[in-house]
């Protein structure tokens, strides 16, 4: 068998992110992401989550609150 050979990655930018949002992806059976994201808007203020693969998969943000230090 052949050895492959690994490419190199093309340079992503830096990612930056607002203090206190969380991306979240969540898999798993239609009832578990339902399960899950029933949680998390009860929990916390997110983001409407989108859905993808008939129910299987979801994408939304979720704000933990602010994380900036206090500047007095």
């Amino acid at each position: 068998m052949a050895a492959r050979t690994r490419r190199e990655r093309p340079e992503r930018p830096e990612r930056r992110y607002l203090p206190g949002i969380a991306d979240v992806r969540i898999c798993g059976t239609e009832e578990t992401v339902k399960a899950v994201l029933d949680v998390l808007e009860r929990e916390f203020r997110t983001t409407s989550a989108r859905d993808y693969d008939d129910g299987q998969r979801a994408y939304l943000q979720l704000d933990t609150g602010c994380t900036d230090p206090d500047g007095d």
